[in-house]
């Protein structure tokens, strides 16, 4: 499919997702959302081992594009944060995991996307920021994702100071996996994917999908999730020849990869 804000191409058995809305810094209007959710359809169902969610210019993503939220009533607004909601449910309900490749800022909802992506490297440069805070439409939904990333209270000195928090601190905090030199962070992000799909690709959806299962269920809940799973895991073909594959001291080798 075309798109006309994005592109989705496959390098090296991984999806690459790009945004291309650099003269507006990226900006999430509900096109450029709706084709994102189509393109993560897309890799959902197709047979890459991995996704990296980039983006092209010095901005990785401003957030919402006021232009279009302009003038929306209720409805309509309610619908565009849907769609916004299903893009960051969509990314972590893939079966493959999902890198963003930060280079430069990501702010409000651009944030909102990095915090939803399983992993995350970023340049000594980005910069991270829910501003909302500093005005008079406080950043909502994203707080959901960034809560869930850094924890409550980093996530509100962000989310009511509204200041921007540079890569560094983002490491600190969890909302990023490394920090590397601005040249280095398209060849880091495929090194950290690469370590991140190694193995089965089974066993890796089944990993992937019962973690954001599991993680905000109470500790009791949590466990009896996930020995469940892990009970069902341990069935499948993969995971039996991970173990034989150990008793035996070879490579395994899996089928499903």
């Amino acid at each position: 499919m075309s798109y006309e804000h994005i592109s989705l191409a496959e390098q090296d058995g991984f999806a690459v997702l790009t945004m291309r809305r650099p003269e507006r810094r990226n900006a999430l209007s509900e096109a450029h959302l709706r084709e994102l959710l189509d393109a993560l359809g897309s890799i959902g169902a197709g047979k890459t081992r991995g996704a990296i969610l980039a983006a092209e210019g010095p901005v990785f993503s401003a957030g919402h594009d006021f232009a279009d939220m302009d003038g929306r009533g209720l409805d309509e607004m309610r619908r565009l944060l849907s769609v916004c909601a299903e893009v960051m449910q969509r990314i972590q309900s893939l079966p493959q995991p999902v890198i963003a490749q930060v280079e430069g800022l990501a702010t409000a909802a651009g944030c909102q996307l990095v915090a939803s992506c399983d992993l995350a490297v970023a340049g000594e440069s980005a910069r991270f920021q829910v501003p909302g805070g500093r005005g008079g439409w406080f950043c909502i939904t994203p707080g959901v994702a960034l809560a869930r990333a850094v924890g409550r209270k980093r996530a509100l000195e962000m989310l009511l100071t509204g200041d921007p928090i540079d890569a560094r601190a983002a490491l600190a905090c969890g909302l990023v996996n490394r920090v590397v030199p601005d040249a280095e962070v398209a060849g880091a992000t495929r090194a950290l994917l690469e370590r991140a799909t190694r193995g089965s690709a089974l066993a890796k959806a089944i990993g992937k999908q019962s973690f954001h299962r599991q993680v905000d269920l109470d500790l009791p809940a949590a466990y009896a999730y996930a020995i469940e799973v892990m009970a069902a895991a341990s069935q499948t073909e993969d995971a039996r020849e991970g173990l034989r594959a150990f008793l035996e001291k070879r490579p395994a080798r899996f089928t499903n990869r």
